[in-house]
């Protein structure tokens, strides 16, 4: 008899999750639309700061246009479900899911992963093409630092995923967890360099950002794309991605464990 593949059910459930977005169409071009009018706003806004001055602090508008794409292009890759856990604790599916013989937290990452796979095609691609041709991009620093870019967005996707993870785990304990999934998302907006590029942050609060995880999600691969950083950086970068993934998996593991065990069902 054939052995049975161990990761064919959360294959499966990412497949479905792939296929469950390709079915809305409408709301798929709505995002893109709406990705590219953030994107052109910000840029429109960054360049009358600039005025006609073609670099500040050795930032130019395209550099700065690219960060900007890239953050925007990462965040509709990335986009974790934040209510994935509380919503089945809400209505009581909870009970049932964790019945299955599969793990939930790896369902959570499968079906994650097929929308971020969905993202990466079908929105990630797009955004970068129509940014590329009406506004311009950098193009990356080299191939090595392209495939760096990739290897640093994965650990990246990895970072943003840990965070709401541990997030969700909460939703044990509290009702409503929206204030902070709230307190999260601006967090993430701010100190990532998405919203704000840190570039221009003061130096003091340079350095408290470089302590928190949130600049690994999306500044670091930009930084490695546009060439910023040496190979040896790249690498403690990476690392501190990974230590970040196990760092925060392992709160929200902890949580998650403490949390099963008191958890009451109200739906259902």
């Amino acid at each position: 008899m054939k052995k049975r593949n161990p990761l064919s059910p959360y294959f499966a459930y990412a497949k479905k999750c792939f296929l469950n977005r390709s079915a809305y169409r409408f709301d798929h071009l709505m995002n893109i639309l709406s990705t590219c009018l953030q994107i052109f706003i910000f840029w429109e806004i960054y360049r009358a700061l600039y005025g006609n001055k073609t670099q500040v602090d050795g930032i130019t508008i395209t550099m700065l246009t690219t960060n900007f794409v890239l953050s925007a292009g990462l965040g509709a890759v990335f986009c974790p479900d934040d209510y994935f856990l509380p919503g089945k604790i809400w209505d009581g599916s909870i009970s049932t899911e964790l019945l299955r013989p599969i793990s939930f937290k790896g369902r959570m990452i499968a079906e994650n992963a097929g929308n971020a796979l969905f993202n990466l095609i079908f929105r990630f691609a797009p955004i970068c093409i129509i940014a590329a041709v009406f506004i311009g991009l950098c193009p990356p620093a080299g191939l090595l630092h392209a495939l760096c870019f990739l290897v640093s967005a994965f650990l990246g996707w990895g970072v943003l995923w840990a965070i709401s993870f541990a997030v969700q785990m909460t939703a044990f304990w509290l009702i409503n967890i929206w204030s902070i999934l709230t307190i999260k998302n601006v967090f993430v907006r701010v100190l990532s360099g998405s919203m704000i590029p840190l570039w221009f942050m003061p130096d003091w609060m340079h350095k408290i950002i470089a302590f928190t995880p949130f600049s690994s999600i999306y500044f670091t691969p930009v930084q490695i794309y546009l060439g910023q950083l040496s190979f040896e950086e790249i690498a403690l970068r990476c690392t501190i991605q990974l230590v970040w993934i196990i760092f925060i998996y392992a709160i929200g593991d902890i949580l998650w464990k403490k949390g099963q065990k008191k958890l009451v069902v109200q739906g259902g």
